[in-house]
């Protein structure tokens, strides 16, 4: 008799029918059924009642109060605060604790108007309605608060223009003028007017309380989202203890051989894939191989930059110097991809997988941010690994992103003295991987990890002898694929070829003298 009551759902109403009431009594004494508010039960004996309250509650709310409005910040974020707290508008004012887990805040207002959405038997605020609806004077604050930040309102409305343009602003607008007459809220869309008119630079930004708002209202905008990344990093690297490594390459020979070493690396990792005698024969010819012009050409160009000891001191004292640098490197990087358009930023978005870089009109503004942390840090370690992660991160260029980024990042350990750092073919996977971790979990632990490692690997990269440098590559398995091996770090004692050499030249002498 009680599988009348339907017991496949999990939320059961109780009814005013007397039939109806008595199946669902024998149903809760036959332990079919528990109650779990004021004449709401539910089948699910395992679950916590507030994890039973929180999924249904659309349907509880609908059912209580009949063609309320879900208002305010409940429109925009569809459930409780963390504090518990959802809000309606309805026909009375009330706050309402029976629902566990739950206070209902039930604000006297307005019915549904046109644009409201109705779900299951009760409305959702329109967009223009709860942004106005969150230009009210609350008194609580925090999560307890009806209203949403006004900062989050801000974001919200940057994204548009983002997104979207002015001119899809300027209709949103004019709809939040027609909305706010029906709702009669002249006072709250004055204020949205103020905010919308400051973000488009008609109106005193001093209204605003974002830098990323007042940054585009001051004409250049940033990506908020990077610069908080930014700011991440920099509070781990500012007190971080890093081992000194110091370049070991300080003749022109071996400096311009560890520079081979790291144009073919750079350029393996992107793609651009030659054996190590193709490269070699290219850099040192300066000739390309037929059918593959532009990928020895950008073998050359990055061995062209990287070679130049002068250009490699260069690290930026301001964001225009900052550009300068970027540009001019590229430029020379990728002389020969016209279609990427070499030393111009991007004019299109770029993504990588699911990742999509900082928007192509952020570029400038999203760089200058984080040149204040960059500019703040003094350890050239600290410096070169910030610098590679924001260059990366913003993706300036059409192409070429990666290889610009090592760049940039050897530059700042050049010119501080330090040995400079390679990403071998087999640990690409575990940089790509520590870059990716940062960006989308926001930790900085395993990125600086990972480049310590890379940095100590490579300082035993030293001397201008291609053989020997090449030997001991194969037997770390620098050359292998990622899913082959794992990256062997082998000690070498410095300067033990001179005493090698040495040694042999003494028994020589012996022997002749015998």
């Amino acid at each position: 008799m009680a599988d009348a009551l339907n017991l496949s759902k999990e939320i059961i109403f109780s009814s005013s029918d007397s039939n109806t009431s008595r199946k669902i009594s024998l149903a809760e004494k036959a332990g079919k059924l528990k109650k779990i508010a004021p004449r709401v039960y539910t089948t699910n004996m395992l679950d916590s009642v507030e994890g039973v309250v929180k999924r249904n509650l659309i349907d509880i709310l609908a059912w209580r109060y009949p063609n309320a409005v879900i208002s305010h910040r409940s429109a925009q974020e569809l459930h409780p605060t963390d504090d518990g707290d959802f809000f309606l508008t309805y026909n009375f004012r009330k706050k309402i604790s029976d629902l566990p887990g739950i206070t209902l805040n039930i604000n006297e207002g307005p019915k549904a108007i046109e644009g409201d959405i109705l779900l299951n038997g009760i409305f959702i605020a329109s967009e223009y309605r709860w942004m106005l609806e969150c230009m009210q004077i609350s008194k609580r604050r925090g999560e307890q608060s009806k209203v949403l930040p006004i900062s989050f309102i801000e974001n919200r409305l940057e994204k548009m223009i983002l997104i979207q343009g002015e001119d899809k602003l300027n209709e949103f607008r004019d709809k939040l003028r027609e909305v706010s007459v029906l709702l009669n809220m002249p006072v709250e869309f004055e204020k949205l007017n103020r905010i919308i008119s400051a973000l488009m630079s008609t109106h005193n930004v001093n209204v605003l309380t974002n830098d990323s708002s007042r940054a585009r209202a001051a004409g250049m905008p940033y990506d908020a989202a990077r610069v908080e990344l930014f700011s991440i990093l920099f509070e781990t690297l500012k007190d971080y203890f890093f081992v000194e490594r110091t370049n070991k390459n300080t003749d022109e020979d071996s400096y311009r051989m560890f520079s081979f070493f790291e144009g073919y690396f750079s350029n393996y990792i992107e793609g651009t894939r030659f054996t190590i005698d193709e490269a070699k024969s290219i850099v040192e010819t300066g000739i390309a191989i037929p059918k593959r012009i532009k990928d020895s050409h950008d073998i050359l160009g990055t061995f062209t930059v990287i070679s130049n000891r002068s250009e490699m001191n260069k690290i930026p004292s301001t964001p225009e110097e900052l550009f300068e640098l970027l540009q001019n490197r590229h430029r020379i990087l990728m002389r020969e991809r016209e279609d990427y358009n070499p030393g111009q930023f991007k004019d299109k978005n770029n993504q990588a997988g699911n990742t999509l870089f900082v928007d192509h009109r952020l570029v400038r503004g999203t760089l200058i941010q984080g040149f204040k942390y960059y500019a703040a840090l003094k350890e050239p370690m600290a410096r070169a690994i910030f610098m590679m992660f924001m260059i990366s991160e913003v993706h300036p260029f059409i192409d070429g992103n990666g290889r610009i980024a090592r760049i940039m990042m050897n530059s700042e350990l050049f010119r501080g003295g330090q040995s400079r750092i390679i990403v071998p073919t087999v640990f690409r996977e575990d940089y790509i991987l520590a870059l990716r971790k940062l960006t989308r979990s926001k930790e900085p632990a395993t990125y600086i990890r990972v480049m310590e490692k890379l940095h100590k690997f490579s300082d035993n990269l030293y001397g201008d002898d291609f053989d020997e440098l090449n030997n001991y590559l194969v037997e770390c398995n620098a050359y292998e694929e990622p899913e082959k091996a794992h990256l062997k770090y082998i000690e070498r004692v410095f300067g033990q070829k001179s005493k090698d050499d040495f040694d042999k030249a003494l028994e020589d002498e012996k022997r002749q003298t015998k």
